[in-house]
């Protein structure tokens, strides 16, 4: 039986620690099984998410295979991540949560901010920043399941006076969690995250459905930083992290602590160790999408350009760890 409370206990457990809850954002070909599992071993958040899918590629006579890495969780992984889709067919969503349902998953969480042109192409993510029906389509479609729904958006598509009356109506459709990337699709990322509306986000949130969590996402790049937002604004519940754990995989950390060059390195090979378990299974693994962890891992450390240089030049993971061996040992021995 799904646990229509799902999201209001996870904010109840955070709420008794006097802060908001914490999640991993959505991110593509960054937080699969592989990833969610380097940043729990780290400093793990309150919740994961999976990659976007596509809803109809979940169940698609062909597609369905071309899937199964981003839908794959791993047995050690200590909680199920909560499955973001994408796409704005109804009967396409009512068929895919059916099935994340019989895969174990616990909570939808529908995608309605992504900027890609191609999604966008498809009538997905942003899109249905413009398209109400469509995305009341899409929100009821999921719901089929009986998982509990989430939505993550942004504040609007082409203009931010759009927020009040696109917010309003992702708020009238009975969702657990509204999480909003505090930008719109025009801005990208270029321009700093608008924190000066959060204040009217949260007091529209309580006028037209007070039982919806509030998160937040954009421009938070640590446990810190979440924090001190949550604290500052009152009426806030969660705080995502999205890019900001590129910065360090201890973005999480209630209580920061200082970690070495070899507390890093042990983790890279980690994911190393774990890439090779996920190419076995999915021949969906590309080497090269590998690449752009490495900078989180070496950064500030002595000779750090060389080392990356060298890493990012690599064609295996073979590669990477005789890398990290011969840097190992001039390091030791000089």
């Amino acid at each position: 039986m799904p646990d229509s409370n799902y999201w209001q206990n996870i904010a109840d457990h955070a709420k008794a620690e006097n802060r908001p809850f914490f999640s991993l954002a959505p991110m593509e070909a960054v937080t699969n099984a592989i990833f969610r599992r380097v940043v729990a071993r780290a400093a793990a958040p309150d919740v994961f998410f999976t990659e976007f899918t596509n809803a109809i590629s979940v169940t698609h006579p062909k597609a369905k295979f071309s899937v199964q890495g981003r839908l794959y969780v791993a047995p050690e992984e200590a909680h199920m991540p909560v499955v973001q889709l994408w796409g704005n067919d109804r009967e396409a969503f009512a068929r895919a949560a059916e099935n994340v349902k019989e895969r174990g998953y616990e909570a939808i969480d529908l995608n309605m901010g992504c900027p890609d042109g191609t999604v966008i192409k498809n009538h997905g993510g942003s899109d249905l920043i413009r398209n109400f029906d469509s995305a009341a389509e899409v929100i009821a479609g999921a719901k089929e399941a009986g998982l509990p729904v989430s939505v993550k958006t942004r504040l609007g598509y082409s203009r931010l006076d759009e927020w009040p009356d696109w917010l309003t109506f992702l708020l009238k459709q009975d969702i657990p969690l509204l999480t909003i990337h505090l930008r719109t699709k025009k801005e990208m990322s270029r321009v700093p995250a608008h924190y000066e509306l959060i204040d009217d986000i949260v007091k529209l949130r309580d006028e037209v459905a007070p039982n919806t969590l509030l998160q937040l996402n954009g421009d938070i790049e640590n446990y810190q930083e979440g924090l001190a937002l949550a604290q500052a604004h009152p009426g806030v519940d969660g705080i995502m992290i999205g890019r900001g754990i590129f910065t360090t995989p201890f973005a999480f950390e209630a209580e920061p602590q200082e970690h070495d060059l070899h507390e890093l390195m042990d983790l890279l090979k980690y994911q190393l160790d774990l890439y090779d378990d996920f190419a076995e299974r999915f021949q969906t693994a590309h080497f090269a999408a590998l690449k752009r962890f490495f900078k989180i891992y070496v950064r500030n450390q002595r000779n750090a350009a060389g080392l990356r240089n060298a890493m990012m030049e690599a064609h295996s993971t073979d590669e990477v760890r005789e890398i990290l061996e011969k840097s190992n040992f001039e390091a030791e021995n000089e």
